[in-house]
């Protein structure tokens, strides 16, 4: 057995004060401290997320964009000032590339309504076969308005995306080229920069949904390049209920409109509507007022960290997670990569991270089973197929079990998990 990975030298900073900002972390269930792996699907909230969104209801709750009083005033001057922290945030060319909207879901939707008109019969539409759902079942439906082409990306045995086959695909000289920054799944992280780039050179629009990426990674999306990228805030710290799409202001102004109403437009007459500028013409109606404040919150809170330190201690806990389920025994891991790619910038050690997330199974048993089993220690990890069912039909698998990471993770997290996992095994196995 090799020794315990140390994760000392990583932590460079008070964690446990860190941590002690989530207040969900902080209860027991039953006899057990709560174990919260499930990050992957939602992450906790820091206080001052909290205490952001009830200050906008106790003292400026009011519309935005539509009054002369103060209280108006200042929940827009608050609400726009966000517009601009996500843009400084991924480092956007210009503020009103940035659309808020409910998630990840809705931004990828509102692109693949938008583009509607761009796109027609046989043009290809090329999906990353490990990606979400919600970045499938859009552009399924826009091929069935226009008549375009899905082309799904394979996978490689190690179920990272196929470089040779997608170079491949490339040839069919698509329209778009839609991918995922990190796999929701699995925590593959994919070598965007290159990818996209490769797109590019053919002529197809890019979008990457930055959802599992967004919390973990610095984004940058002008060195991504990409026409479009999205993530939500419920898995940054942030709120439910809010998201953002980027796009480059020229793309961005082409999308048609998928909701229309009011605050989007410039002149309404029953004869014709004239829609107005960006961004308000992909915001239609009464936003999300206290969810995009709660957004601009967790991205203070994380800028006010030592994102590199973090970072290093996320990958250096990931690692120590994977070795001590492996040494468990009886354990299916997915998507663990032992390659290096050229694009892959942060490669280390001749490994291409995961991030955030390991996927696996106990051989054998249901991953149902295994999590129903684990909760009833206060252990919270995520089962089934993760709203990724292309992904586990390339691996043949039914669904597994995912345990995910965040910024209060900490060792003693991965060592209640892997005893009540070895309890479960004992149970099961």
């Amino acid at each position: 057995m090799k020794p315990a990975l140390s994760l000392s030298s990583a932590v460079l900073f008070d964690h446990q004060a860190l941590r002690d900002q989530f207040p969900a972390l902080k209860q027991t269930i039953g006899d057990h401290p709560l174990c919260y792996l499930d990050t992957a699907a939602t992450s906790q909230k820091p206080q001052a997320v909290i205490d952001a969104m009830t200050e906008y209801y106790q003292l400026n709750n009011a519309n935005v964009h539509r009054a002369a009083h103060q209280l108006s005033a200042r929940a827009t001057q608050q609400y726009e000032a966000v517009r601009q922290q996500v843009a400084e945030f991924i480092h956007a060319q210009r503020q009103d590339e940035i659309i808020f909207t409910h998630g990840t879901t809705e931004s990828i939707n509102m692109v693949a309504y938008g583009l509607t008109s761009q796109i027609k019969p046989n043009d290809v539409i090329l999906i990353d076969t490990a990606a979400h759902h919600a970045n499938i079942v859009p552009w399924q439906e826009l091929a069935k308005r226009t008549g375009a082409v899905i082309k799904p990306i394979p996978l490689t045995t190690n179920a990272q995306l196929d470089i040779t086959a997608f170079d491949q695909l490339l040839a069919l000289k698509p329209k778009v080229v839609t991918l995922c920054h990190v796999s929701n799944a699995l925590g593959t992280l994919n070598p965007v920069n290159e990818l996209v780039a490769k797109a590019k050179a053919v002529g197809a629009l890019t979008l990457v949904d930055g959802a599992q990426a967004i919390a973990h990674l610095p984004v940058d999306v002008q060195l991504i390049d990409c026409d479009f990228y999205v993530f939500s805030g419920h898995k940054m710290y942030g709120p439910t209920g809010v998201g953002v799409l980027y796009g480059r202001y020229t793309e961005l102004d082409k999308l048609t409109p998928m909701l229309t109403g009011g605050e989007m437009i410039k002149t309404v007459s029953f004869e014709q509507t004239e829609f107005g500028a960006l961004p308000n013409r992909l915001e239609a109606g009464t936003p999300a007022i206290a969810e995009v404040i709660g957004l601009g919150a967790a991205i203070h809170f994380l800028q006010q960290l030592p994102r590199e330190q973090i970072l290093a201690h996320e990958q250096q806990l990931l690692r120590y997670l994977q070795q001590q389920l492996q040494q468990l025994g009886a354990i299916e891991l997915y998507g663990i990569a032992n390659d290096k790619h050229s694009g892959d910038k942060h490669c280390a050690d001749g490994q291409r991270h995961n991030i955030g997330a390991v996927a696996f199974n106990l051989q054998g048993e249901h991953h149902q089973d295994v999590g129903i089993l684990l909760d009833q220690q206060a252990v919270a990890v995520r089962c089934g197929h993760h709203c990724a069912m292309p992904l586990m039909t390339s691996l043949n698998l039914g669904g597994c079990c995912r345990a995910s990471i965040g910024i209060y993770t900490n060792k003693q997290d991965v060592d209640q998990f892997i005893h009540a996992l070895n309890t479960v095994k004992g149970l099961l196995l």
